[in-house]
């Protein structure tokens, strides 16, 4: 049974995971105790790891590049090692822009995080309070777009044909 799983990095690092009907497996927002870094990022890292499986199909966020501020090398820092542990434990995984998550949902790139709850509620009957866990669902949702499971939108379709580089 092939799992479907979304990856928001950050310092709460969203992950969702469903099965071939949409169903959520795991939802989680994981964080660390660890205060120095780069072990925080290492234990983040470590604790998805765990949660995957071989044959998954991962979508990640991608970087936010024209962010600023002084939580953006902390995000690049966990996002990098998040990455590499996929390459080095021999996962493939997608990236998917900020925007596209977005739009992937609402149909609009520039939805602020807040105006997602209703489009995700509406589309799929999920909700969560945490918008790391929002993100992280409709990453797995893009997964299975990528596997063609489910109709999708035409706003959908140009998500997936974008992140598969079609």
């Amino acid at each position: 049974m092939t799992r479907y799983v979304g990856i928001d990095p950050s310092t709460k690092t969203g992950l969702v995971i469903l099965n071939e009907s949409g169903e959520v497996l795991h939802k989680e927002e994981i964080t660390t105790k660890k205060t120095k870094e780069p072990q925080r990022f290492i234990d983040i890292a470590n604790k998805i790891e765990r949660r995957l499986a071989f044959g998954d199909v991962i979508c990640i966020e991608g970087f936010s590049y024209g962010s600023k501020g002084k939580g953006v090398s902390t995000q690049y820092g966990i996002g990098w090692q998040i990455r590499s542990m996929l390459v080095i434990y021999g996962f493939d995984y997608y990236e998917v822009a900020p925007g596209a998550v977005k739009k992937f949902a609402s149909g609009k790139g520039n939805t602020k995080k807040d105006e997602l709850v209703l489009p995700i509620y509406k589309r799929w009957g999920f909700e969560s309070s945490s918008d790391n866990i929002r993100d992280a669902y409709i990453l797995s949702q893009i997964a299975r777009g990528i596997e063609e499971l489910g109709e999708l939108t035409k706003f959908q379709y140009e998500v997936v044909k974008t992140v598969k580089g079609a």
